[in-house]
């Protein structure tokens, strides 16, 4: 609690009294070593997990220890490890052991695995293989315990059905077998583990609507009345909880949406996917669902699960991590502004301020991807002398309008000059709305460069 206060410039009463409330969540495994703590919570900064993990076609530990090091080099607050492929055990121990950041997990992929049928999973696996990844250091897992039998007829006039993974799985178990939810009925018994091992629960929102047409329909919030009555039976048990939502949602919906979990819940953390705010661009999702997760932050989600440009379209890789990232920090941050977060408008100003000076490196520097803007720049003015140009490749020298004010303003002397005077080192804001992204307290995190091999850089993530 004293580490998060001091990364959200905060009172650790504060923290305690949010995290007493269920109002906020601090994902911390009692094994999880190499963690450096962070907390979820609407009256703190917005958060934002990246989904990293392999596949039946890509099984590869040193791809997945590369992509988890992106992620938090780019801005991560939490990742989760969403594989399905070969290797889960190995995977998921090396993401743990190398993460400075939360980890998460579904575990009902892992089940899948073992059973070889979904509808051979016992209630016994599902146990099995909760307890097992809390032992591992799994900071947080996906529980799809609202998927009820009663629901599943809800589902039945939707264009896209059920797209959720893990409560497609469930749907199929319920229907093969005819009884009810397992994660359900096994609840209390998956709360005692949590509460063991200080595992949060991230219950799941498998009846989300897959598209604009699905989006607040009655299968959806007849799963989330249910997450609100799971939810206080964690807390019950003395278990942290946040709640996940909606993947597909219209822009003037989601507000909506937000507040009715809020109270619902009563106000647990919800941490939603997206959502997207239109169908129609597969390969850009990073944009479509980054519209609607700035408005999702405005309206008090606290974590955003980022999309991919190949969301709906395949596995990310490295760079489909970075892209993902971007767009999600941009919302995140956008999003923290507008709620007027104290200090968040500071980086803003100060990265203004070294633009109007033409203070180009300054500029690089404050940037949210600085490799990338340096990149664009250099691209057509690579030379050392062209950082202290006053103009940049958009305009040239002559049409500089920076550059025309600037001049105007000291030929003339009736403009008053440009106030320069924020100092980011003094502002208020939390430790996500200030330069550098991704910057963890990484000192417990072993050395991983053993787990890479010579296709992979494994120099991503020095900090």
């Amino acid at each position: 609690m004293e580490r998060v206060a001091a990364r959200e410039n905060c009172e650790p009463e504060f923290v305690r009294e949010q995290v007493a409330e269920g109002q906020a969540v601090i994902p911390a495994n009692h094994a999880h070593e190499s963690l450096d703590p962070m907390i979820i919570g609407r009256e703190f900064g917005t958060k934002v997990n990246a989904n990293i993990g392999n596949s039946e076609e890509t099984s590869d530990l040193a791809g997945e220890i590369e992509k988890l090091h992106t992620a938090v080099h780019y801005g991560a607050d939490t990742v989760m490890d969403l594989s399905t492929g070969a290797n889960l055990d190995e995977i998921r121990e090396a993401n743990v052991e190398h993460s400075p950041v939360p980890v998460g997990t579904v575990p009902i992929y892992e089940a899948v695995k073992r059973a070889g049928d979904p509808v051979d999973i016992t209630h016994e696996l599902l146990l099995d293989v909760i307890e097992k990844q809390a032992e591992q250091g799994v900071d947080y897992m996906t529980i799809h315990a609202g998927v009820l039998m009663e629901h599943l007829p809800l589902t039945d006039g939707r264009k896209t059905g059920i797209v959720s993974r893990g409560g497609s799985i469930l749907a199929q178990w319920i229907e093969e077998n005819g009884m009810e939810n397992p994660l359900y009925t096994k609840f209390d018994e998956i709360c005692e583990i949590f509460a063991e091992h200080d595992v949060t629960f991230s219950l799941g929102d498998g009846l989300r609507p897959g598209c604009l047409a699905d989006a607040s329909d009655d299968a959806q919030f007849a799963e989330l009345d249910t997450l609100g009555e799971l939810t206080r039976t964690a807390w019950d048990h003395g278990v942290q909880v946040m709640v996940e939502g909606p993947g597909h949602v219209p822009m003037d919906e989601i507000r909506e949406n937000v507040e009715h979990q809020q109270d619902v819940c009563d106000g647990a953390p919800f941490y939603v996917l997206g959502p997207l705010v239109t169908d129609v661009a597969p390969g850009y999702d990073h944009i479509t669902s980054a519209i609607g997760a700035t408005e999702a932050g405005r309206a008090g989600a606290a974590m955003l699960c980022y999309v991919t440009p190949k969301e709906h379209l395949g596995l990310p890789e490295r760079e489909d991590v970075r892209e993902g990232l971007a767009a999600y920090r941009i919302a995140a941050h956008a999003a923290d502004v507008a709620n007027g977060r104290p200090g968040a408008r500071d980086w803003d100003d100060a990265l203004s301020e070294a633009r109007y000076e033409f203070d180009w490196r300054r500029q690089f520097d404050l940037a949210l991807d600085p490799e990338r803007a340096r990149e664009y720049h250099d691209q057509t003015l690579p030379g050392d002398n062209y950082k202290e140009a006053r103009f940049c490749s958009m305009c040239g020298v002559d049409f500089c309008s920076m550059r025309i004010d600037q001049d105007a303003r000291e030929a003339d002397g009736e403009m008053e000059t440009i106030a320069d005077e924020t100092d980011i080192d003094a502002s208020p804001a939390a430790a996500v709305n200030r330069p550098p992204v991704g910057e963890h307290d990484a000192s417990d995190v072993p050395d991983y460069s053993h787990l890479l091999d010579d296709g992979h850089d494994e120099g991503v993530a020095d900090d």
